[in-house]
């Protein structure tokens, strides 16, 4: 069992800055391995890390979750990530597992650092408290089922594991871009100051020079590895603070802050309707807005929340290979090179059925509120600039959004019926759209 390199998102570099990312991949791999370990020995970059940074996931969690599946007498369970896991989303958190071409949507490719459902806002990472609330329900009307039963604290070890995974690919990601971007990396590695690595740890002793600083004196040698000696060869070693390192370093760190920094986007007071009146005269203004040309949320869900609209769309995950680098989804000359470096076939992306349907993020108001305002990240699915100023015009109000919310609860949830007075003077066509009557 080994992390696959993300060689999708080397190729995709490729094609769009018309530069091999060999070279590039071959460096970032060595400071991927020596940052994070293995998939038996999984490694967290402490020693790189500052404050609170060090301490967002717990390395005995991580072993905890890593390898083979095995228990001891005491019933401690280990392996979980691969017992749970992998068979949806891979060993590297690609979401290519063995299970996910069988699949809809496909399972969640944990390396971009992007994810759907979330109390956060749309580029922001899940607070923790997220991800427990996925595992313990899962993701209705999706294969993502709950894990209710696996003991609270293997969850714990699995969300570890989960935000590892994350950080792990989406520094993976961004250093390849920084090495072609920024680095002069090509057919051949740039010069020795620019070319990504490590320090390597006290914990190893590779050796200090007489500062004290460590130092590195193989290229292609991963500091895990004893250090090299030759007697035939007076090359003097090279102190680590290059720019090469420190890239490498940085990039580490701002990758880790976000899920640090990571906080529950706000939502407004909710106006509690005190009847059943007031409750239908807000889903009749929702209704309207629905449908109308600044939410337009009828123009993907269809009127009524029926869905069945064409949309000729992509998720983020598949335009990373396809539209975003000039490639026709179904162009499969094209597309096969990047199926063969481990991406699933494209699909066009199909925009949930609220009628009647199951809210995969969560039905509750805030997270509706939430949904509308911020969008869901990864997929078409739009945020709208909410303010005063901008009613009726770009935006819409909280009180509108909180109109949409009570409108789409109404399309999954039954309401009190209203008076015959709302029934029939309060925007008919609207109440006859949410099943209202008398």
């Amino acid at each position: 069992m080994e992390f696959e390199s993300n060689r999708v998102h080397a190729m995709a570099l490729e094609h769009s800055r018309d530069v091999p990312t060999e070279a590039a991949l071959a460096d970032v791999e060595l400071v991927i391995a020596e940052l994070f370990g293995t998939p038996e020995e999984p490694a967290w970059p402490a020693d790189h890390l500052t404050g609170e940074l060090r301490e967002l996931v717990s390395l005995e969690r991580l072993q905890q979750a890593s390898g083979s599946v095995e228990s001891d007498a005491e019933n401690v369970h280990r392996g979980l990530y691969t017992e749970h896991c992998v068979i949806c989303h891979g060993v590297s958190g690609s979401g290519t597992g063995p299970a996910s071409m069988y699949q809809w949507p496909y399972p969640r490719d944990f390396r971009a650092g992007v994810f759907k459902w979330k109390s956060s806002e749309r580029d922001a990472k899940p607070t923790r408290d997220d991800l427990r609330r996925l595992l313990l329900n899962g993701i209705p009307g999706s294969p993502m089922p709950s894990f209710a039963t696996v003991a609270p604290d293997d969850r714990e070890a699995l969300i570890d594991y989960l935000i590892y995974l994350s950080i792990r690919g989406e520094v993976e990601r961004q250093l390849l871009a920084v090495a072609i971007d920024d680095l002069g990396y090509e057919e051949t590695p740039p010069s020795n100051d620019l070319r990504l690595r490590v320090a390597t740890t006290e914990e190893s002793d590779p050796g200090k020079d007489e500062d004290g600083n460590i130092i590195f004196t193989d290229l292609n040698q991963s500091s895990r590895d004893e250090p090299k000696s030759d007697e035939s060869d007076t090359v003097d070693a090279q102190v680590v603070s290059t720019e090469g390192e420190l890239v490498a370093i940085s990039v580490l760190q701002d990758v880790v802050s976000e899920w640090n920094e990571t906080t529950v986007a706000p939502v407004p007071a909710e106006p509690i309707p005190n009847a059943a009146d007031e409750l239908h005269a807000s889903i009749a203004r929702g209704s309207m807005l629905f449908g109308g040309q600044i939410a337009n949320c009828a123009g993907c869900h269809g009127p009524g929340g029926q869905g069945g609209m064409p949309l000729n769309d992509l998720d983020d995950w598949t335009k990373e290979f396809t539209t975003r680098i000039g490639i026709t989804p179904t162009d499969a000359d094209a597309v096969k090179p990047f199926q063969k470096a481990g991406a699933l076939p494209p699909r066009i992306i199909q925009p949930r059925r609220l009628s009647g349907g199951v809210l995969r993020g969560g039905d509750d108001p805030e997270t509706i509120f939430r949904r509308i305002q911020h969008g869901i990240a990864g997929t078409p699915m739009p945020g709208i600039d909410l303010s005063e100023s901008a009613a009726g015009t770009t935006g819409l109000t909280p009180g509108d959004v909180w109109d949409l919310v009570h409108y789409v609860q109404s399309l999954v949830q039954p309401t009190p019926k209203p008076s015959v007075r709302v029934a029939e003077d309060k925007n008919p066509p609207a109440a006859a759209e949410t099943g209202v009557s008398s």
